[in-house]
């Protein structure tokens, strides 16, 4: 890491209070485009608009771990990080201008949410009750947690033992820019958590002589902290366990979009729903005022003409 980079994340931990999660994003986000600049063999103080649009065509062309191209809205991303980076670096006169500060990003093409219909949600419960594992316990908390909730992946990899209240149902959840909320859960969701919290858990730390004092409430196999990978590696392998057919994969925002659109569906509020999840704006909740495609589905079989039956 340069002495430019880790003054600039000591301003956002420091002077900007940002979450460690969004600071993780800049720190990554700045070291791709230093490794270009290396590559490249060129001077950070001395780039051009043009380097920049270089840099940009490569991000797009490059394969993410997913094995698919980077998509336009992972550059929007990074390019603002960048943007935000240079602008520090001019005003402190580390460099003589901001390349960044023209450069038009991807265009963004508005995509509804990934949402799983109920129906679907309900056989993935069902479906991932018949396994026998050790770790179905843990999975079926997971599933119906994050369903009932609407969390982000980060606030359930990092939520706590103590962050959650069983008898009340409802939890203490650290969001974006360190600003707490309180979220509750379900029925469900509170005796899945219970019943893995009694077995699955404990077994896990003890099978692999772990921390027994570990706050986190979520474990990977190996009895340590879940990470956001291995949250997406867990609900692909439910997927397969299961044997279900989504139509596309289930990752942890699947089941946080399913959530806000299930609950505007049935007449929730929208700014109860921003609370829940915790969105800044209530511009970022009002992408779910869209028609689930449960709602299409149902409106269709309702009005559209049927086949007569045969005399």
């Amino acid at each position: 890491m340069t002495k430019e980079q880790a003054l600039f994340l000591s301003h956002l931990k420091h002077e900007l209070n940002y979450s460690d999660n969004t600071i993780k994003s800049y720190s990554q986000d700045i070291t791709l485009f230093e490794n270009f600049l290396i590559e490249k063999n060129l001077d950070f103080q001395k780039i051009t608009r043009e380097d920049v649009r270089i840099f940009m065509a490569e991000r797009l062309a490059n394969k993410t771990y997913r094995g698919k191209n980077e998509s336009p809205r992972s550059l929007r991303r990074r390019i603002s990080a960048l943007k935000k980076y240079y602008s520090f670096l001019y005003e402190k006169k580390m460099v003589d201008s901001n390349p960044f500060l023209l450069i038009v990003s991807p265009k963004k093409h508005d995509k509804l949410p990934e949402v799983l219909y109920e129906s679907q949600i309900k056989k993935l419960f069902e479906e991932n009750r018949k396994r026998t594992d050790p770790l179905a316990t843990r999975d079926q908390a997971l599933l119906q947690l994050m369903y009932s909730s609407g969390l982000r992946c980060s606030e359930v990899i990092n939520l706590k033992i103590n962050d959650i209240v069983f008898p009340s149902r409802y939890m203490r959840i650290i969001g974006k820019g360190n600003k707490e909320r309180i979220v509750p859960f379900s029925k469900e969701a509170k005796e899945a958590m219970v019943n893995y919290a009694r077995f699955s858990r404990p077994f896990v730390i003890e099978e692999n002589k772990g921390d027994k004092k570990i706050p986190y409430f979520f474990l990977n196999s190996k009895g340590k902290q879940l990470t956001s990978r291995g949250l997406e590696y867990i609900l692909k392998e439910i997927v397969k366990k299961t044997g279900l057919s989504l139509g596309f994969d289930l990752h942890p925002h699947v089941l946080r979009h399913s959530f806000a659109t299930h609950l505007l569906d049935k007449g929730a509020d929208l700014r109860m729903i921003q609370e829940l999840m915790g969105h800044e704006s209530v511009g970022t909740t009002s992408i779910y005022m869209h028609v689930s495609k449960e709602k299409i589905k149902n409106e269709y079989n309702k009005y559209f003409p049927q086949k007569s039956s045969k005399k």
